[in-house]
């Protein structure tokens, strides 16, 4: 191997510094060729050498071109579908947060309706017994399981003062007993310690509707010889100067005489459920059309009357019939 003259071995630098200067020369040589090539092609027009050489090019590098557009197309597919996915994604995001707006604002506007519909309820209520009142709405339900009462949002700053009662839409739901400056207590009839004068709508036979522990409506003190049927409409009979006259309590669900008793045991159904209550009138004043007449007055004691008078008999005929024996 040839030695330089440090006696160290130049074969390969001399190698590779003889390919560098025939690669610069061969760049050369095309680049002057492209050129002159260029310059002939641009001068003909449409034939020539040059163009026939370039179409035999053509027609030779045709099957390489084809292998390569076929071999690239699936490629191509797979970017045009990446492509689309990713927008299609991106449409999918902004559908769903549409959906998500449209949906939140369709449950505004419902429950928008929905409180419109129970306020025009209230409004119904307040013109057709002309009541004296005041609006309020339910901020929470009984804090114990011994009592059925719900809190408002109104107290004496608004007028509001113990014993008045308290509508919903349907009819008569309760009856204030605890009033701060701001809220108030109401107890519902639903309540063992309510007790509300009342009368059944279509026979006028007067009793007290009273509360229970298990919640339910009992009418008490309505004579056996009164018609009272399921179905019937139950409403405050104004006596007592409390609840209007003519507010709506509930419905009769079952009515039973039991034998040698002197009173009806009504069940009565309340025209709406304690978790619908949400918006209510109390009303504040009683107007001289919503107090008992004396004429109901009148009515009450006869019945008083007539139940003491059939208790006082059924208790001489069961005197007489002891001391017969």
């Amino acid at each position: 191997m040839p030695r330089n003259l440090f006696g160290l071995n130049n074969g390969p630098a001399q190698f590779r510094r003889k390919n560098s200067d025939n690669g610069m020369r061969l760049a050369l040589v095309l680049t002057a060729l492209s050129l002159v090539l260029f310059t002939f092609s641009g001068r003909e027009s449409g034939s020539g050498p040059l163009t026939t050489i370039r179409g035999g090019f053509q027609v030779i590098t045709t099957p390489a071109r084809v292998t390569g557009s076929f071999v690239m197309q699936p490629f191509q597919g797979l970017s045009n579908a990446f492509a689309n996915l990713t927008a299609d994604q991106e449409t999918l995001s902004e559908l769903k947060s549409e959906n998500e707006q449209l949906t939140a604002r369709n449950a505004e506007l419902e429950e928008a309706e929905q409180t419109a519909t129970r306020l025009q309820g209230l409004l119904n209520l307040q013109d057709t017994y002309d009541l004296q009142s005041t609006a309020a709405r339910i901020i929470s339900g009984s804090t114990d399981s011994w009592s059925s009462t719900v809190t408002i949002d109104k107290g004496s700053l608004s007028g509001i003062a113990v014993g008045m009662p308290v509508t919903d839409s349907a009819g008569v739901i309760g009856q204030t007993i605890e009033v701060s400056a701001s809220s108030a207590t109401v107890r519902l009839i639903s309540d063992e310690n309510s007790s509300v004068a009342a009368m059944v709508q279509s026979s006028r036979a007067q009793g007290m509707l009273n509360g229970s522990a298990e919640g339910s409506l009992q009418l008490t003190m309505v004579t056996s010889d009164k018609t009272v049927s399921v179905g019937d409409t139950i409403v405050t009979s104004g006596l007592g100067g409390i609840f209007p006259k003519g507010l709506p309590l509930g419905t009769v669900t079952n009515v039973t005489h039991n034998a040698g008793s002197s009173y009806l045991d009504i069940v009565v159904e309340p025209l709406v459920s304690t978790e619908n209550y949400e918006e209510v009138l109390v009303v504040t004043s009683l107007t001289e059309d919503q107090q008992a007449t004396a004429d109901d007055i009148s009515s009450a004691d006869a019945q008083d009357s007539s139940s003491t008078s059939t208790s006082d008999d059924s208790t001489s005929s069961s005197t007489a019939d002891a001391s017969s024996e």
